[in-house]
């Protein structure tokens, strides 16, 4: 099936980003020093996610960073991004933040990471974008937020030719 397809598309490009990146990965101790977690309102709660996710028109929430990916599945995320020329977004990386990373999947009702929000709207994770860059809703969709994707004017360049 295509999901199947996507998801080993996501594996190639980020296999060897995510091999890279797993010797650097630094340990995560300095996420329990952050302490008042306990209270209601951490970064995992329903209003902290809320606030992140209707911050910005593109948000993502990643292993890692654009800059240096974490899994596969991130890095595909960011590679999708990139060739439609959306280098103006928001990334949070979820290993830093336990309580984020699972107050993202509550938030989401989708239970992996990474995650795509446009408009404040939860738009799906790796293998749903692979499939809306494939069928063009991409475009369309970041069309709707006044980006215009740099795939249009690369298809422009080559009727030019």
């Amino acid at each position: 099936g295509t999901m199947r397809a996507a998801v080993r598309i996501g594996w190639r490009i980020g296999a060897a980003a995510a091999l890279r990146g797993r010797a650097v990965r630094p340990l995560s101790q300095a996420a329990g020093e952050s302490g008042g977690s306990e209270s209601g309102g951490g970064s995992g709660s329903r209003e902290a996610v809320e606030r992140l996710v209707r911050e910005h028109p593109v948000v993502v929430f990643m292993k890692g960073s654009p800059a240096q990916p974490l899994c596969g599945f991130s890095n595909a995320v960011v590679q999708i991004l990139r060739l439609h020329g959306v280098e103006d977004y928001r990334a949070h990386d979820v290993l830093q933040d336990p309580d984020l990373r699972q107050g993202i999947k509550d938030y989401s009702n989708w239970p992996t990471i990474p995650q795509v929000y446009l408009n404040g709207e939860f738009v799906g994770g790796c293998d749903i974008l692979l499939q809306m860059h494939q069928n063009g809703d991409l475009v369309e969709e970041l069309k709707k937020l006044g980006i215009r994707s740099a795939l249009l004017d690369a298809e422009k360049d080559q009727e030019k030719k």
